[in-house]
């Protein structure tokens, strides 16, 4: 049979064996508590990094803003610059040929006054006319060089359809295609023809 004493102590002794590990198990239920905690202080500090972080999105934007202003006044600068390149060029080549066609008409007034004084002398020999056409000549092929007009007259020369305007071939002595008649001389501007030379070429002596 169970002992009296022993089936008396039992119902006390669970209680406190039950306040006991109720005790000890207080620790562990603390847990989820501190995980609680320390997210509400992550919380709390949240704003403050964000506030801290808005000045140097602030920053970068004005740099940005002025990095951009800079850079559209120097495509205004350089728009104005090529814009005054443009008009200069324009008005140098514009003074360019007038210059030129002053030049050319200041070289040749002298000629226009020699054939005027020519006419009007009266009573000239044939020797003081030839002599006053001479000058006059002279004149104008001091004209043409200073305007860079060059004489074509390929007399003797290989054909260059480039240069020359054959108006017949002829039977001659020399070589096939050399011109051995020119007609009219003809004249290059600064290396460009402006009038092709009319000549006749040799087309060699049938056998």
């Amino acid at each position: 049979m169970q002992d009296p004493n022993q089936a008396s102590q039992n119902p006390t002794d669970q209680p406190a064996e039950q306040a006991a590990q109720g005790g000890a198990q207080q620790p562990a239920q603390r847990g989820p508590e501190l995980d609680l905690q320390a997210a509400a202080a992550a919380a709390d500090t949240a704003p403050e990094n964000g506030i801290d972080s808005m000045p140097s999105l602030e920053e970068a934007l004005r740099q940005a803003e002025l990095k951009a202003a800079e850079h559209h006044d120097a495509w205004l600068r350089a728009k104005a610059e090529t814009e005054n390149l443009r008009r200069r060029a324009q008005d140098d080549i514009a003074k360019a040929s007038k210059f030129a066609a002053e030049k050319f008409a200041t070289a040749m007034l002298p000629v226009k006054d020699s054939l005027e004084a020519a006419l009007a002398t009266e009573n000239q020999t044939v020797e003081k006319m030839r002599e006053g056409v001479e000058l006059t000549l002279r004149q104008l092929i001091s004209a043409f060089e200073g305007a860079k007009l060059a004489e074509e007259n390929p007399l003797g020369q290989k054909f260059d359809p480039n240069k020359h305007q054959a108006i017949s071939m002829v039977e001659a002595d020399a070589e096939p295609n050399t011109v051995v008649t020119v007609l009219q001389k003809g004249y290059l501007l600064s290396e460009r023809v402006i009038r092709p030379a009319m000549v006749m070429v040799s087309k060699g002596k049938a056998q």
